[in-house]
């Protein structure tokens, strides 16, 4: 008896943009729009469907998500974004819809199951809260100290950009990034891949992009991540 081949998997493109800047200029969501394409043909998988957002990422109630969510119900198809923030912001929000049989992967992760997306997203949460907790702290601070805080009176500062903010911004992409990147080689350890060389041949080997999203994976960042992970973890247990 001749087995009837199977259906290639459906996905649906989701994108997103926080301003109507970046909607209007099109470039972050061109560039996102790409990388799910790629990801969908790596996959094997019919691109069917493609919305876009230009609003925050704690608006569940946008139309290009809730569309996109209608026609993974409809058609069973896997919900695919370049980023997992790209779908949602909030924690809660993503594991009901995995909960809800809402297939859901991010391209910048694609060994990630599940389980592994509800920790990156609750790490994620837990990150952006701190960020507005030091934020704030900063703020109060300086109006403490007499500064005066917002608004647009009509002048610009002749200094140049905040090279201490702009080294903080940076520190904390990485660290964002190195979260992301942990959880691929705590998945390949539960693998049981062993050694930092052999987990750079299999992240190469699965496509996932490196830190700065160029060149290959090599022992060396791979020591590079978990240094810092470990690093991170001291300086979390000592706050």
């Amino acid at each position: 008896m001749r087995l009837r081949a199977q259906a290639p998997r459906l996905a649906v493109g989701l994108t997103r943009v926080s301003t109507a800047e970046q909607g209007q200029s099109g470039l972050g969501l061109e560039a996102q729009l790409a990388s799910i394409r790629a990801f969908a043909a790596a996959q094997g998988w019919t691109l069917v469907a493609e919305y876009s957002d230009v609003a925050s990422g704690k608006d569940d109630k946008r139309p290009g998500f809730q569309a996109a969510l209608a026609r993974c119900r409809q058609l069973d198809a896997v919900l695919v974004a370049a980023r997992l923030d790209r779908i949602t912001r909030r924690a809660h929000t993503l594991s009901q819809l995995l909960e809800d049989g809402i297939s859901i992967r991010a391209a910048d992760m694609p060994g990630a199951d599940d389980l592994m997306l509800r920790i990156y997203a609750a790490m994620a949460q837990k990150e952006r809260e701190l960020i507005s907790e030091r934020t704030k702290s900063a703020l109060a601070a300086a109006k403490a100290r007499g500064k005066v805080l917002g608004g647009d009176r009509g002048y610009r500062p002749p200094a140049g950009p905040n090279a201490t903010a702009a080294a903080q911004t940076r520190r904390e992409g990485a660290q964002r990034a190195a979260h992301r990147l942990s959880l691929e080689l705590e998945r390949l350890r539960l693998l049981g891949v062993q050694g930092h060389a052999a987990r750079a041949r299999a992240l190469n080997d699965q496509g996932v992009p490196t830190p700065r999203g160029t060149g290959a994976w090599t022992h060396t960042t791979v020591a590079r991540i978990l240094e810092r992970m470990a690093q991170a973890a001291v300086a979390a247990g000592g706050s």
